[in-house]
């Protein structure tokens, strides 16, 4: 069955209960998974039903409210720095509050693309790619790779070797020795760090550079090719060249599409800084963009990520398990501007052709069915709360093979402390 086990990191729990899922794969009395099928049969047939129109009133819901934001910037706040301190106090937290909401509202937009690349957004999937197209690349999206690498997202979900995003790391890759030594890398950053700034750093490398290195190939993708070769060290998959090792060579075209996309969209983008400068143009575009990015990364690392969600080597991978380690989340206001993308993922991963507007029925329907046999994950404490316990609790796993769960770095002595006793 592999190494993994339990994780060790809830025995550092607080009066504060814990969530756990309540399915463990290494129980003897676990429960026998239901199929497919089995799961579909219990869903309103009415919720696979696609409608351009309703999907397109979505579009022109969240965009009707950036058109609002930016006209309420316009009226009220201006691009030219400030001379003074009431300027000063007037320019941070105005451009503050306009990119936080702009960034919440653009997310759903492209929570809209991530539809269409799904095939939710109509029955027309040419319609489906030509929306998804304009908005991803609107976000420097790359919407065919894209479109491709999550496809592999949802058919191998917490599959440890040839999962796609959000794969979990070993101890080994990061800098643990075969007895846990810290030798190098994360490890020793850790130690050097301390428990909260590590975790603190966890949040920013999620969250502010973690999409941009993952669609450039540097972290968070899985192990092997498309073609299902085990990637060397020396590999780089990245979203952009029709060469990459991430995708088979019959949609070359569609990669090259994607990247001459996102070249023009960056070339407009460095017309309009050259004509009234960088600073419009980051407070207008970059610094939304940068919480779009957030809040995206956010959504895949919390709906995958937790000390007792099991990640399964080739062996005890099924389709199934993947699906059904996902974890639906409360995220209050924002699930009107995100479309529930959060709180109905569990849904969403069993049946991406499903449209979002239809996911809260799907949902319902699912719980009713999956959680009398413990098989539906439902974690109701607050979003950012979990964000910080996970990236205190969730930063390797012991191997990829069989049943493995995240470890904790804080669980590992520290070189100094095994120094002293040796």
């Amino acid at each position: 069955m592999g190494k993994g086990g339990r994780s060790d990191a809830n025995k550092r729990t607080t009066s504060l209960s814990i969530w756990k899922t309540p399915y463990n794969p290494l129980d003897p009395n676990a429960p026998t998974l239901p199929t497919k099928g089995q799961i579909k049969a219990v869903i309103p047939k009415e919720c696979f039903e696609r409608s351009a129109i309703h999907s397109f009133y979505f579009v022109l819901r969240d965009s009707l409210m950036s058109a609002g934001l930016i006209y309420a910037a316009m009226t009220y706040l201006s691009t030219d720095l400030p001379t003074n301190a009431g300027e000063l106090l007037t320019f941070v937290v105005g451009w503050n509050l306009y990119a936080f909401w702009q960034g919440c509202v653009w997310t759903g937009h492209w929570v809209l693309a991530h539809e269409c690349g799904h095939g939710a957004f109509s029955s027309s999937q040419t319609l489906n790619d030509v929306v998804g197209f304009v908005l991803h690349q609107a976000l420097l999206v790359p919407y065919f790779a894209w479109q491709y690498t999550h496809a592999k997202h949802h058919r191998r979900t917490n599959h440890l070797m040839d999962g796609e995003s959000h794969v979990p790391s070993t101890g080994k890759e990061n800098g643990l020795g075969d007895k846990n030594e810290r030798l190098s890398f994360y490890a020793v950053l850790h130690e050097a760090m301390g428990d909260g700034a590590f975790a603190g750093f966890q949040v920013w490398t999620h969250l502010v550079v973690g999409w941009p290195l993952y669609l450039l190939g540097l972290a968070s993708t899985g192990r092997l090719d498309a073609n299902g070769n085990l990637l060397s060290e020396s590999d780089v998959i990245d979203h952009y060249r029709p060469s990459s090792k991430m995708f088979p060579a019959k949609i070359s075209w569609k990669i090259s599409l994607s990247t001459l996309g996102v070249i023009g969209t960056m070339i407009v983008l460095a017309k309009v800084s050259m004509e009234y400068g960088f600073v419009p143009v980051f407070l207008w575009y970059v610094a939304p963009y940068m919480w779009t990015n957030a809040w995206l990364v956010l959504y895949t690392w919390l709906q995958h990520t937790d000390p007792s969600i099991p990640h399964y080597g080739t062996e005890e991978w099924t389709w199934v398990k993947g699906a059904l380690s996902t974890i639906d989340r409360p995220y209050g206001i924002f699930d009107f501007f995100h479309h529930k993308i959060g709180s109905t993922h569990v849904a969403h991963h069993l049946f991406h052709e499903m449209p979002f507007y239809k996911a809260d029925v799907a949902t319902k329907a699912i719980k009713e069915y999956l959680q009398p046999m413990g098989l539906y994950n439902y974690n109701p404490a607050p979003w950012y709360q979990e964000m910080w316990r996970i990236a205190h609790t969730c930063h390797y796993v012991e191997d990829t093979k069989g049943i493995q769960y995240y470890k904790s770095l804080e669980d590992i002595p520290l070189s100094k402390d095994v120094k002293k006793k040796a």
